[in-house]
């Protein structure tokens, strides 16, 4: 995965619609559905602190992981503006080394998609797996096979508002996975300057993501349709996974 020092910068710009503090809103809602109470969560992958934030201002006791120091160092500065004291790790999924036990575990806005080795991704829910305590839950969003192939592959988009122009253009490869290539255009006195960022997304089948979890020890709860609570639909674009954690192996022995 990449730095993404450029996309750091322009991060919050491109995601004003990834409504925040709705998703809090729906995340808090969807504990209360499972007879789950937080605890102590990880908001993993948490870029530029935003749903962290949130959750923190609701009273959850959580802290951020991402594997981009820019992005952390955004998240920070936010969090430090709230007059909120949240703890952001440096740690990339598949290397998860936490100080302890967690509840609870978010990843959000296709951050999995992020990962495109499957080994990687096994890797990764084995680690979350590690540090979850017994009846824990580990709830995340990702970009389904259907959005892939039907929407983002091969399709180009322009994003314009007042913090951010991008240019978006997206080559659909191999195992669903899309290739992105942004540039964001910067204007200063007149000037525009342009900053590249590239990466790849890979979209896992249900399939995939079911034995990924079944081997890291976590059992499917329910996978909803975005901010539902109903199966997703055929054309659903992001699909959210509730897993929970059977035993840990922390108790084991």
């Amino acid at each position: 995965m990449p730095g993404y020092q450029s996309f750091a910068e322009f991060y919050d710009g491109l995601m004003e619609d990834a409504r925040y503090s709705d998703r809090c809103d729906y995340l808090l809602e969807l504990f209360k559905r499972h007879g789950h109470s937080p605890g102590l969560t990880l908001d993993l992958a948490c870029g530029t602190g935003s749903l962290t934030i949130e959750l923190k201002k609701r009273g959850v006791d959580v802290y951020g992981v991402d594997a981009s120091v820019d992005m952390l160092s955004e998240a920070m500065q936010k969090s430090l503006a709230e007059g909120l004291q949240i703890l952001f790790l440096n740690q990339k999924m598949q290397e998860l080394d936490l100080y302890g036990t967690i509840d609870t575990c978010v990843c959000t806005l296709d951050s999995i998609n992020h990962i495109t080795d499957y080994e990687t991704l096994k890797k990764a829910f084995d680690r979350i797996g590690l540090f979850m305590n017994s009846g824990g839950l580990f709830v995340f969003d990702v970009n389904t096979v259907y959005k892939h192939t039907r929407v983002l592959g091969n399709n180009a988009f322009i994003i314009e508002n007042d913090n951010v122009f991008c240019a978006w253009q997206n080559t659909l490869a191999e195992d669903n996975t899309v290739e992105i290539d942004l540039d964001f255009f910067e204007e200063d006195n007149g000037v525009y300057y342009r900053h590249s960022e590239s990466f790849s997304e890979r979209a896992y089948t249900h399939a995939q993501l079911a034995e990924a979890l079944g081997g890291a020890g976590f059992e499917i709860e329910a996978v909803y349709g975005d901010f539902t609570f109903e199966p997703p639909k055929p054309d659903e674009q992001r699909a959210i996974y509730v897993a929970k954690m059977k035993k840990s192996r922390n108790s084991e022995g």
